[in-house]
């Protein structure tokens, strides 16, 4: 019995260059990586991402923080029922999952905005 060696097809040759004008993801990313013009686009969208996931936080934060605030200034909120229950527990309790989809809803689609601009400037389809 022989023996098969069976493989995918090469699409970038050892030295790098394309065959058939095809080319790998990680050859394109390693050679873009290399190049400093690939290095700004990397170091360009790991700060887009950072400081899209502090504004998220500190957005989120701020809501979190004025809904007690909201209900030490006004008078008479924090006393208040809606349905038997208390006003507060109804705000904290159901009011923060809209605002927590909210926030992860923005987050992931700023965040592949993000990644699409990263690929159209690095040249990946």
């Amino acid at each position: 019995m022989t023996r098969v060696r069976v493989t995918a097809p090469r699409s970038v040759t050892p030295n790098g260059t394309a065959l058939n004008g095809g080319r790998s993801a990680a050859a394109s990313l390693d050679a873009e990586e290399e190049t400093d013009a690939g290095q700004l686009f990397v170091r360009s969208l790991i700060r887009s991402q950072l400081r899209l996931g502090l504004v998220v936080a500190l957005g989120f934060l701020l809501i979190m923080l004025a809904f007690p605030l909201m209900l030490g200034l006004v008078p008479g909120l924090a006393d208040s029922t809606i349905a038997g229950l208390p006003f507060d527990w109804v705000l904290l309790g159901a009011g923060i999952y809209p605002v927590i989809g909210l926030s992860a809803w923005l987050y992931v689609r700023t965040a592949a905005r993000n990644e699409a601009r990263y690929r159209d400037l690095a040249g990946d389809k």
